[in-house]
C-alpha cells in the first residue's frame, strides 16, 4: 500500500528560480550612496546584511560588511549583460530570463551544488541590475547574491563566512529543505534542523532545455510516478510509505526549470 500527497500548486521555493525583484530602490540608513546610481560592477565576493524586502527590489545599494561579520547575503557573480541588452527597457523579460540563467549556472558552481539539490536546499539566489538612473545611462551591469533563506521566507539566516562550497559533500540539515505538516500540501517548510515529518529527498528531470511545456496533468503525473519509486526506494522499500511532489508550472518552464521535487515522510 502507498500513500501520496501530490501538490497541484505552483510553489516557488528553495531557489528554483532565484529572487526577482518587482519595485523600485528604496534608501535607507543602510544604504552606501556611492552605489544607489552606480554604472559599473559592484564588488564580487562582498557580503551584506539583505531581508526579504530588499531582494523584492530591482536594485540595491546596500552597505557592505565584512564577511567575518553576521551577514545573509554574499555577491558570487557581477559582470555585464551581453550586448543583445543595450536598448531594453528596464524590466524587460528577456533580461530576467537571461539572469535567471546566468545566476543559476553560477550559483551552483558557487556553493557546490547540482540542480538537484539546489531545490532541495534552504538557501537561494537573488539578482540586481542599476537603478533605473543608471540604467538610462547605459549601465548594464548584473550582481547574483547567495541569500539565507527562500522566496518563502520572512526572514533570512546568517550565512557561513564564506558561502563558495558550503553544499559539497553531505550539507548540515539546516541548510537543507524539510517540512512540517499532516500533508504536504498544507506543510511549512523548514530547514531540516527542526522538528519535522517530511524531507525533500530526491528530484525528477521532466525535459531537456529545449523540450516543450507537456503540461500540467502530465508534469504531475510524470512526478508522480517517480517520486513514488524514488521515495520508497529512498526508504528502503518499506511495505507502506506517504510522499508528496512539487512540481512548477508553465511560467517556471520557460524560466528554464525542468526538476520537480519528491517528499519523504519521515523524521529523519
Amino acid at each position: 500500500m502507498r500513500l501520496r500527497a501530490g501538490i497541484s500548486c505552483l510553489l516557488v521555493l528553495l531557489g528554483s528560480l532565484g529572487l526577482s525583484a518587482c519595485s523600485s530602490q528604496q534608501e535607507g540608513s543602510n544604504t552606501d550612496p556611492s552605489q544607489v546610481d552606480a554604472t559599473t560592477p559592484p564588488q564580487a565576493g562582498a557580503c551584506r546584511v539583505l531581508s526579504p524586502g530588499d531582494v523584492r527590489q530591482p536594485a540595491n545599494a546596500t552597505r557592505t560588511v565584512p564577511c567575518s561579520d553576521r551577514h545573509t547575503a554574499q555577491t558570487f557573480a557581477v559582470g555585464d549583460m551581453p550586448g543583445q541588452f543595450a536598448h531594453s527597457s528596464y524590466g524587460a523579460s528577456s533580461v530576467s530570463r537571461w539572469a535567471y540563467e546566468t545566476c543559476s549556472t553560477k550559483f551552483e558552481h558557487y556553493v557546490g551544488a547540482d540542480d538537484s539539490l539546489v531545490l532541495r536546499t534552504t538557501i537561494s539566489w537573488a539578482w540586481f541590475r542599476p537603478s533605473r538612473k543608471a540604467w538610462d545611462k547605459g549601465a548594464r551591469w548584473y550582481r547574483c547574491d547567495v541569500v539565507g533563506g527562500n522566496s518563502t521566507s520572512t526572514s533570512y539566516v546568517p550565512l557561513p563566512q564564506s558561502a563558495k562550497g558550503m553544499l559539497l559533500g553531505r550539507p548540515a540539515d539546516r541548510w537543507l529543505a524539510c517540512a512540517v505538516g499532516p500533508t504536504l500540501a498544507g506543510a511549512t517548510k523548514i530547514a531540516c534542523s527542526q522538528k519535522h515529518n517530511w524531507r525533500a529527498v530526491t528530484t525528477i528531470k521532466l525535459g531537456e532545455s529545449g523540450d516543450a511545456y507537456p503540461g500540467d496533468r502530465v508534469a504531475a503525473s510524470r512526478s508522480d510516478a517517480f517520486c513514488a519509486s524514488s521515495v520508497k526506494a529512498w526508504l528502503n522499500y518499506p511495505a507502506t510509505f506517504q510522499y508528496g511532489y512539487t512540481y512548477f508550472k508553465k511560467a517556471e518552464w520557460e524560466m528554464g526549470n525542468r526538476r520537480s521535487v519528491c517528499w519523504a515522510e519521515t523524521s529523519e
